[in-house]
């Protein structure tokens, strides 16, 4: 039998995949109304953890107007807080 089918085979590892912090709406709930958040007060909360860029996806519901900064946003994500009355502002990466 030839080499390449006696060895075992392995998975796709894509090196260009970006890698994000997620972080949901309904998270966002624990700050104050029209108060300001970004990577720092997220991690000082304890809800982003490393040094990886945040995403913001739209699990949950929002109801008090925040300016939210992140690397990223999902549509959901966007429109909710935007339909709370609030900010979103898209940091870039380094």
């Amino acid at each position: 039998m030839p080499l390449q089918r006696r060895l075992p085979k392995r998975g796709f590892k894509n090196p260009f995949r970006k890698e994000f912090e997620i972080v949901n709406v309904q998270d966002l709930q624990r700050f104050t109304e029209k108060s300001e958040v970004n990577p720092a007060s997220l991690k000082k909360a304890g809800l982003a953890g490393s040094s990886l860029p945040v995403k913001i996806l739209g699990k949950g519901e929002i109801s008090c107007a925040l300016t939210v900064m992140a690397h990223a946003f999902s549509a959901t994500a966007r429109n909710k807080i935007e339909k709370a009355g609030g900010e979103v502002v898209i940091l870039t990466t380094k």
